[in-house]
């Protein structure tokens, strides 16, 4: 598959590339590592206003390579596997029909603050059901991002219904609607992105802890680096494409790598004793459940993917475990989220190394 050269640049539309943002090292590895593993769990993106939130995960999506899908459905169906295809896909599929196959960039869906849930999950149109027999469904964002990236902006601000049924979706991969008696059911498989600031409120720990990683970003303090983020905003405002062009190497490079790491990552071990060690490190810290547990080994066969390597090793752990963890600590209600010092520390007491100082990723921003 050719990567962002699918089609020409003038075609395309106009994003900044994921190679070109500076800093926000925390937030572009916890959103790879979800692209290479939809199954950690999506990543929330906590930061202050301005620090490029939207523009990264817009650029993620951009970067994406284009994904085989069934002509016209509008589930994204695959066309081969049954876990990510709708029922009515699927029955033909049984039937002996021949799917037509379409290629698709990976869509990316943005959920608006003021959503309504039959907006989100989709509609059962009951009249057309009971007079003609037929199960009418229009189908809702949920159905628009499978096999893509949900992006809720401000998610600490959507209604706390709203978010589970989100979280529901993205653990289970399916959609399910049920009204009157009817129920329609679709895949809806799909990395969830939540974003927000902190100043304005946590989501609820129960919430919280749903989400697979936890990334922190802050603007940056450099002025030499606020310097070269601003030109280099202004030089791609001013002559997008001629950007675009700059960047097609290294945007091409990354897109070969996360295609890579896919193919590799089933066969990624991770060893008996470091997988003990990564529990007993969620132990310590008194970590409610197992989810912490799972999104830990998952996040570190991940990386090591995304490096071309097929063993885990204590490096790799130490650089995720802090994402999988940090949002999963009991606190004090009046406390914010640990930054991801005590999950260090537990982390070089279990594994026998010397606790590191504090270390704070730099981040910066390339704007909303």
């Amino acid at each position: 598959m050719s990567p962002t050269a699918q089609a020409p640049l003038t075609a395309r539309r106009v994003v900044f590339p994921f190679t070109a943002i500076v800093g926000q090292e925390e937030m572009k590895l916890a959103l790879l590592l979800n692209v290479i593993d939809p199954k950690i769990g999506g990543v929330m993106i906590m930061g202050d206003r301005g620090t490029g939130k939207s523009t990264t995960i817009r650029a993620l999506a951009d970067l994406l390579p284009e994904i085989d899908v069934v002509a016209d459905d509008p589930f994204n169906s695959h066309p081969t596997d049954p876990d990510i295809m709708s029922d009515v896909v699927r029955e033909q599929l049984i039937g002996g029909a021949s799917l037509k196959v379409a290629k698709k960039k990976v869509t990316m869906v943005d959920l608006p603050l003021g959503a309504t849930e039959d907006r989100v999950c989709g509609t059962i149109d009951i009249e057309k059901a009971l007079s003609e027999g037929v199960k009418a469904f229009e189908p809702g964002l949920l159905a628009k991002a499978n096999r893509g990236i949900l992006y809720v902006d401000e998610v600490n601000l959507l209604d706390d219904h709203l978010v589970d049924v989100l979280l529901d979706s993205a653990a289970s991969g399916w959609n399910t609607v049920e009204r009157e008696g009817i129920s329609i059911r679709h895949p809806a498989r799909f990395v969830l992105v939540g974003s927000g600031n902190p100043e304005e409120g946590e989501l609820r720990p129960q919430l919280l802890d749903r989400f697979g990683m936890h990334a922190e970003i802050r603007t940056v303090k450099e002025p030499t680096l606020r310097v070269q983020i601003v030109e280099q905003r202004s030089e791609f405002d001013r002559n997008p494409q001629t950007f675009l062009e700059e960047y097609q190497t290294p945007q091409s490079a990354l897109q070969a790598q996360l295609i890579s790491a896919q193919e590799l990552l089933p066969s990624v071990k991770i060893e008996y004793d470091l997988r003990v060690k990564i529990s007993q490190v969620c132990s310590e810290l008194d970590v409610d459940g197992l989810r912490g547990d799972i999104v830990s080994n998952r996040a570190a066969k991940a990386i090591a993917a995304l490096e071309g390597r097929q063993e885990v090793t204590i490096n790799d752990i130490r650089r995720v475990i802090p994402l999988c963890l940090r949002h999963r600590l009991r606190k004090d209600p009046l406390e914010s989220i640990d930054s991801g010092y005590k999950v260090e520390k537990a982390f070089s007491r279990v594994f026998g190394l010397e606790v590191a100082e504090e270390q704070r990723p730099v981040t910066a921003s390339n704007g909303r």
